[in-house]
């Protein structure tokens, strides 16, 4: 999900956290770190006050992303397949936007 969500772009730890409201806060900073070690994950420290630090996929982590787009695109027909409507069983969060589509007023 950390590497989903850092695929549209860089992202601070609240931001995540924010993203994947059941995940704590002691999983996500692990997580972080161990992606940061694989070389997956860049983390920028910005030398200001308050401290600021932000996530973005390294280069080497953006090459998952035609995987990612695979998986999710897999993901979403398996939840059709078993559910119906993918929008009855998924948080809403940009991963899973839902299409608004204008329909013209009905005519009486």
């Amino acid at each position: 999900m950390i590497l989903c969500h850092l695929t549209h772009g860089k992202k601070r730890t609240s931001d995540l956290k924010r993203c994947m409201p059941g995940i704590t806060q002691k999983m996500l900073t692990q997580q972080l770190r161990e992606l940061e070690q694989d070389g997956i994950v860049n983390r920028i420290s910005y030398n200001q006050v308050p401290p600021k630090v932000e996530y973005e996929l390294s280069e080497y982590g953006s090459s998952l992303t035609s995987i990612l787009d695979s998986l999710c695109a897999w993901g979403e027909n398996h939840i059709i397949k078993e559910y119906g409507d993918k929008f009855a069983v998924l948080e809403d969060n940009v991963l899973n936007h839902k299409t608004v589509i204008n329909q013209p007023a009905s005519v009486e």
